[in-house]
């Protein structure tokens, strides 16, 4: 699931404390600076849908500065994530 960073009324982000598992793959990570706030979204493979769906709800936020350019960035990093993953699947060329 993602978690979204943001920030309280000192306008430092708030974050749940996180534990990770000895035997689960790493935690992939999502982030955007943008004037005083950050943005940090932390998932595991298989969960894009969901941190697709958590940034169409940072948008629709009032309480947040956080606007569709935003999610597009963020969007982006994701698929650069995607490829990266799926480039390992292929087969490496033969020299």
């Amino acid at each position: 699931m993602a978690d979204a960073n943001t920030p309280d009324s000192s306008g430092k982000p708030t974050a749940p404390p996180t534990t990770a598992k000895a035997d689960a793959a790493p935690a992939k990570m999502l982030s955007l600076v943008k004037g005083q706030h950050r943005f940090c979204f932390r998932y595991e493979t298989g969960d894009e849908p969901r941190v697709l769906d958590a940034l169409v709800e940072m948008v629709n936020r009032r309480d947040v500065s956080f606007d569709w350019f935003d999610a597009a960035v963020l969007s982006h990093q994701l698929g650069q994530h995607l490829a990266k993953e799926l480039k390992g699947y292929l087969p490496k060329k033969a020299a």
